[in-house]
């Protein structure tokens, strides 16, 4: 069973940058896709972005698009998010996860993701 771990959330102000961390307990990692999501009180967990094993392709969300990057290094089994010019409203829990099923093609439903981390709190404050 693989082990994700967060790492690297935090406070910061509006137009701040943070740089998330996922590190993975298995070399297996490298042949999953993985997806970081969020999740803010009293709302469900949205999809963020997602990166193909090989890091080939990217998706992210259009509220994340253009801020933040999501990129892998399969050498130290970690992936990583980006994020720039934060704002109030990415504040939530951000989680990665992976998902062995699919090889291509990036799903966005959290559901369909099979192994997760517990997760970090990033707060941006106004």
């Amino acid at each position: 069973q693989v082990q994700l771990v967060e790492s690297g959330g935090g406070l910061v102000q509006a137009g701040g940058s943070l740089r998330l961390s996922c590190a993975a307990s298995e070399r297996t990692f490298s042949t999953y896709i993985l997806g970081w999501f969020r999740q803010a009180p009293g709302k469900e967990r949205e999809f963020v972005a997602g990166i193909t094993w090989s890091g080939g392709s990217t998706s992210y969300a259009d509220s994340v698009k253009g801020r933040f990057t999501i990129s892998r290094d399969n050498a130290k089994n970690t992936a990583y998010l980006q994020m720039n010019s934060l704002k109030p409203e990415d504040t939530a829990v951000y989680y990665c996860a992976i998902d062995r099923r699919r090889i291509g093609v990036i799903d966005r439903r959290y559901y369909q993701y099979d192994y997760w981390g517990q997760g970090t709190q990033v707060t941006v404050s106004s």
